[in-house]
């Protein structure tokens, strides 16, 4: 049996939950955590209520019990009319739950399962029972499976994979199930990705990419989580997108016809179908920052990241059991049912270990157990429905898929729910609030610088405008008081020169001059208090300008004062910038450690070691040789490679030293001829670095290490497949024209035979002139030349025959179309025994295809077929020569026409 790892099989996996209290819904058990910090745990693993039948909770999870129900087909046309006469070997109770097996007319037993279905049950009912539960759950967040079982031919695929085109109610589990999703989701933040694969000989292939048929599973050396990173995955967004994406993997899935099913599957088909939801209604924190004038802006944003939920629905479509007696399975499909059988009783295993809570759970025994170990066992919740057909004919198959249903039942999952915090939308969410604070910032800025403005020019405009009013009220007054003055002055002169002028009339009126004395000296008392009132008028001006000062005093500090305010805006934004900067910091070591992890789950190793440089590397392949014969013993070419690296040793390969890509290449070619290390080299880029060497290089020696570690490489049908995709034989036969080396033909002929033995490469080997450049190596003449070239036809032939044999291949051989047969005459007793037992090989597979039988005779080649079968030295060519002769209608007239006895 095939086994994709080692043979020791793995525990039950069981993994602890972050989240206590399975009775709690999610919604309200995610809202009784609070976020600590922003960098916290970025992933956690958490449990809900997940009502199922047989479920039970625990401090770990929710124990969920495989459901399983029972469906019967009703029976075909060829069952009406050979079973006429015979009854049913089962009937169904599906008010009860219940199923009678019967063993005969008066015995029969009884067994109960989750839902029974009867043949008139629609796909309704089965996808409604079976799997809506399943889907349901994965909307919630946790991780399901539904899986069919049964003998082949009983509808297995018609239950899970009926795409429903011509009549919608045939619709199967597959088709509806998507669209409850599809249906449940919110395009905007939620997504939904599927991948459809092919179990086919334990290789699993893609459905959406035939090209891709060898996918390697990863699992996690921590969780023990299964994984398939090389597989295709595509986002759907619609139904349309989906029952199309499912017809084109139909249409490379492989199917036989055999007796027991015309379209029988030969494969198991599993479609992965990824759902990540975002979780609302989460609690926001708010934060609030505070000015120095004592007024606050806030600003409310969601620290704590979003929730995402990761679930993964899986379907599958398993390949039905069958009997080789019954089904008639021959050749090929012979090969594909004892494939399925053995995978089948592989899961049979791991599914009683688990029912009998067996401490050693044989997984690794088939790559269909590793990919469902989270179905059975696991943290998935499982529906399985058994399909069984009602002939009696039939009755061991029915009875083994009845107790494996039976088995199943026993078998309890604990089902977690798996959450994850979104820090990139977190990060995006603080970069548009830094973006929103940042305007606001500056918004706020602008404003206070302006108003500070508009304040300073009024003040200016007011202090001006005072002062100009104060400046002409003050020279009026002035000019006033200065007239009256001289005003005053002029009538006293008047007066005194009317004195002079009549000193009479002055002694007569001494008195009323005494009089106007008085007068005067009032009139001075007036205009010393109006000087006094132009004063206390000029004071009170002084008073208002120093007013005026004393506002724009208090403006310029207010000015300060918003400038201040602004300094600490400016400072708190610095703080905020260095917290957000931290924030990112944080956010991107951790993004930068989960591409890390991401990467070594990726590449299956651990980390690599640091080897010395190219120098030293180069300079030890120079000193290799001298240090060896002085020093004893040479180093192992293995010991070698793991010191100093095989992707050093390659990048030596492009070396501009030939003394340094002749060593390379001789240290390559000794790793390539042991099978260990082959894969590592084709992995590593070994095989394109040789091919670009072949096609490149002058050096001869370069050439025939390059054309032997090909060789070696070509001993494997993997890397076979690699060469002819590259070029592989049309450069190999561009050497063997211009090489003149005998041990390079050799090389290049041992490459060229190892490819002839495949028998996928039969033509494009012919058409890219792989057999021409074998037969144009013969003018070497060197035995060891003719002996790869000998091998490599008897490779060729020995293919050609099988595939007719077959009834792949028709028409007459390449080889003779080439031009071989004379050559293969000529040889055919050659005196080396590893050219003539080739030769011979190859001579009596060509005579095995009647079509050739013609060319045999005419090229004299019946003589040296019956010389082989009397004198050959091997018995096992006499007795094939001996065959093929005897079995050749045409060979036998000959040989009577010209008197030939066996």
């Amino acid at each position: 049996m095939a086994s994709s790892g080692v043979r020791n099989g793995g525990p039950r996996m069981s993994a602890k939950l972050d989240r206590q209290g399975a009775g709690a819904t999610p919604k309200a058990a995610a809202g009784k955590q609070r976020l600590s910090s922003a960098a916290g745990a970025y992933r956690r693993t958490s449990s809900g209520p997940l009502p199922a039948a047989g479920g039970r909770a625990s401090s770990d999870g929710v124990s969920s019990r495989v459901r399983v129900a029972v469906r019967l087909r009703p029976r075909n046309a060829e069952e009406l009319a050979a079973d006429a006469d015979f009854g049913d070997c089962v009937e169904l109770q599906p008010e009860l739950k219940r199923l009678k097996l019967r063993k005969n007319n008066w015995e029969s037993e009884t067994y109960e399962f989750d839902e029974v279905l009867t043949e008139f049950s629609s796909q309704k009912r089965v996808y409604e029972v079976v799997a809506k539960p399943v889907v349901e759950s994965v909307m919630e967040g946790y991780n399901g499976t539904v899986m069919a079982y049964g003998q082949t031919g009983t509808g297995k695929t018609f239950t899970l994979g009926r795409l429903g085109e011509e009549d919608t109610a045939a619709r199967g589990i597959m088709v509806r199930a998507m669209e409850d999703i599809l249906a449940d989701i919110t395009p905007e933040i939620d997504s939904v990705s599927v991948s459809y694969l092919q179990l086919y000989m334990e290789m699993i292939q893609d459905l959406l990419d035939p090209v891709n048929d060898n996918i390697a599973i990863v699992e996690d050396p921590r969780t023990g989580d299964v994984s398939l990173p090389g597989a295709t995955v595509v986002e759907v967004r619609d139904q349309k997108s989906f029952v199309d994406l499912l017809r084109v993997g139909e249409a490379h899935r492989v199917a036989a016809n055999t007796k027991l099913n015309t379209e029988s599957s030969r494969s198991h088909a599993i479609l992965m179908v990824n759902v990540r939801r975002s979780v609302k209604g989460r609690s926001e924190m708010d934060v609030s920052i505070s000015g120095e004038n004592g007024h606050s802006s806030s600003m409310i944003g969601s620290l704590r990241p979003p929730i995402i939920r990761k679930s993964k629905l899986v379907v599958v479509d398993l390949a039905g059991s069958e009997r080789i007696d019954k089904s008639g399975s021959e050749g090929h499909t012979l090969e594909e049912a004892k494939s399925i059988n053995l995978s089948l009783s592989a899961l049979g295993k791991c599914i009683n270990a688990l029912a009998e809570n067996s401490p050693h759970v044989p997984v690794r025994d088939s790559k269909l157990t590793r990919l469902l170990k989270d179905s059975f066992g696991g943290t998935a919740r499982t529906s399985l429905v058994v399909t069984i057909g009602p002939s009696p004919r039939h009755r061991g198959e029915t009875t083994s898929t009845i107790m494996f249903g039976q088995r199943a039942m026993k078998v309890e999952n604990m089902v977690k729910l798996k959450e994850e915090f979104d820090y990139k939308s977190l990060c995006r969410r603080l970069d548009i609030e830094l973006d929103k604070l940042i305007a606001e910032n500056e918004r706020q800025r602008k404003y206070f610088d302006d108003e500070v403005e508009r304040i300073r020019a009024e003040a200016q405009c007011r202090i001006a405008e005072a002062e100009r009013e104060c400046k002409i009220t003050l020279e009026n007054e002035k000019m006033k008081y200065h007239q009256e003055y001289l005003d005053s002055i002029k009538v006293l002169e008047e007066k005194w020169k009317t004195q002079q002028q009549s000193p009479k009339r002055q002694i007569k009126e001494a008195e009323s001059t005494s009089s106007d004395v008085g007068e005067a000296h009032n009139l001075l008392q007036n205009e010393k208090m109006l000087r006094q009132s132009a004063e206390d008028e000029a004071s009170d001006l002084k008073n208002q300008i120093t007013h005026w000062k004393k506002l724009e005093a208090t403006a310029t500090a207010e000015v300060v004062k918003l400038q201040k305010m602004l300094d600490t805006e400016a400072s708190q934004k610095e703080k905020l910038e260095e917290e957000i900067g931290v924030l990112r910091s944080q956010l991107l070591q951790m993004s930068m450690e989960a591409d890390e992890t991401r990467r070594s789950l990726d590449k299956g190793d651990g980390p690599g070691k640091i080897f010395p440089g190219l120098d030293s590397l180069a300079s030890q392949t120079r000193s290799s040789q001298p240090r060896e014969q002085s020093n004893g013993p040479k180093q192992p070419i293995a010991k070698l490679s793991e010191q100093v690296g095989l992707q050093k040793i390659l990048s030596l390969l492009e070396s501009e030293e030939p003394d340094v890509r002749v060593h390379a290449v001789k240290v390559v070619a000794n790793l390539a001829a042991e099978e260990a290390n082959q894969e590592k080299i084709v992995e590593a880029g070994g095989l394109t670095s040789l091919l670009v060497l072949l096609r490149s290089s002058e050096d001869e020696t370069i050439r025939r290490v390059a054309a032997g570690a090909i060789a070696n490489l070509a001993m494997n049908e993997t890397n076979q497949d690699l060469i002819m995709a590259q070029g592989g034989v049309t450069l190999l036969s561009m050497t063997a024209s211009d090489a003149e080396d005998p041990q390079t033909l050799r090389m290049v002929a041992g490459a060229i035979a190892n490819l002839c033995g495949n028998d996928k490469l039969q033509t494009r080997l012919r058409g890219e002139g792989g057999i021409k450049a074998l037969l144009g190596m013969v003018r070497c003449g060197h035995p060891d030349v003719l002996a790869q070239v000998a091998r490599g036809i008897a490779n060729f032939a020995k293919c050609e025959s099988r595939a007719a044999t077959q009834g792949n291949k028709v028409g007459k051989s390449l080889l003779i179309d080439d031009g071989a047969l004379p050559w293969i005459v000529k040889n055919a007793n050659n005196e080396a025994a590893p050219i003539r037992r080739h030769i011979e090989l190859a001579l009596c597979h060509l005579a095995q295809h009647e079509v050739n039988s013609k060319d045999i005779i005419s090229e004299g080649a019946l003589w040296e077929l019956v010389r082989i079968s009397r004198d050959c030295s091997r018995e096992d060519i006499r007795m094939l020569a001996y065959r093929t002769l005897t079995s050749s209608p045409t060979l036998q007239a000959e040989m009577r026409r010209l008197g030939i006895k066996m």
